[in-house]
């Protein structure tokens, strides 16, 4: 019966890393086409190949943030099997509920902040606050402002130095070339996402299985983990996310091949660099951060603030609102397993 429900809670945390990949396939491509380098299904299929090729870059940081950054890993596996299966069943739910629900409404929001929102709200009912790591959980939530304060910065800069190093020459060159260096910088966005994201949920995955099955061993992540991970978020990558790709693309700011190539370059070294000090940022945020940043040097009015200002509405709701859903979710299953046990 425990194998069976552990198995069902692995399932599901590959089900959310798999409408992660849907749900932000368009923060890996919804530049590259938007300035139709790409046509949108040769874009998905590029993002995935590298979400799923950054299995192999090595480091699991933001794996062990999430395994036992958040959640007191210790104290939870102390509650017993039933509790740890109970809480993360209750976090990917909370998470997915939300991922779902910005996906319908177009709005590009965190998954990493609706898994710890989730994770958050699920602990609440069974260890109380105590049950939280707060500078695990702060940290998380400052990069909420910091991650896009650092994408747009970089976005700005690599629009600068771009710009500067192209004055010569003539738009049609200045456009060719950049559209074959959009694939490059593409390409390095899409692995940064692989790295960031797909780590969230092999650090859930090793809460399960260390917290039940495998009580007696060691919390660490498992190379099967990683592989299962990077391949479930590709494929969701490849499914897309159409409707928040209009949002990126096209309602923030116009982008041509240079901006497009700004962007993503600056949003994707500054995922790579926060993975790599094992901060689950938000490669929505950062990436939203770098668009509105290249879109701010062609001046104030090139930003449609409107938008700006729904996305950053839906970063705000974000973790609470996923601690809500899971909070109501963990009261349902609580009714649940009392009445059939």
């Amino acid at each position: 019966m425990l194998l069976a429900a552990v198995i069902l809670i692995v399932i599901v945390a590959l089900v959310f890393d798999f409408i992660n990949g849907f749900h932000d396939a368009a923060n890996s491509i919804a530049t590259v086409v938007s300035t139709r380098v790409l046509s949108p299904n040769l874009a998905v299929a590029w993002a995935a190949f590298f979400n799923f090729v950054a299995a192999f870059a090595g480091g699991v940081h933001v794996a062990n943030t999430m395994g036992k950054g958040i959640i007191n890993f210790e104290m939870l596996r102390a509650a017993g099997p039933t509790a740890v299966l109970m809480v993360i069943f209750s976090a990917l739910m909370g998470a997915i509920t939300w991922n779902l629900l910005t996906w319908w409404w177009g709005l590009p929001s965190s998954s990493s902040h609706a898994l710890a929102g989730g994770m958050i709200g699920a602990t609440l009912p069974v260890l109380g606050f105590q049950g939280l790591v707060g500078s695990g959980i702060a940290r998380i939530a400052s990069f909420i402002v910091l991650s896009p304060l650092i994408g747009m910065v970089l976005g700005i800069s690599m629009m600068l130095a771009s710009t500067w190093a192209v004055h010569k020459q003539t738009p049609l060159r200045v456009d060719t070339w950049f559209r074959r260096l959009q694939l490059v910088s593409s390409a390095i966005f899409s692995f940064s996402h692989g790295t960031n994201d797909a780590q969230k949920v092999m650090g859930i995955i090793a809460v399960v299985l260390f917290g039940t099955i495998w009580r007696d061993r060691p919390f660490h992540i498992d190379w099967w983990m990683i592989i299962s991970c990077h391949a479930a978020i590709a494929m969701g990558t490849f499914f897309g996310g159409w409707r928040i790709i209009r949002t990126m693309g096209h309602s923030l700011t116009k982008l041509a091949p240079i901006g497009g190539f700004s962007a993503e370059t600056g949003g994707g070294v500054t995922i790579i660099a926060l993975a790599e000090l094992g901060i689950p940022v938000s490669t929505t945020h950062t990436i939203t951060g770098a668009i509105v940043g290249v879109g701010s040097t062609r001046g104030w009015r090139a930003v449609k603030w409107g938008t700006a200002g729904r996305i950053i509405w839906a970063w705000v709701f974000t973790i609470p609102a996923a601690a809500l859903v899971s909070v109501i979710v963990y009261g349902i299953t609580l009714v649940v397993v009392r009445l059939v046990g």
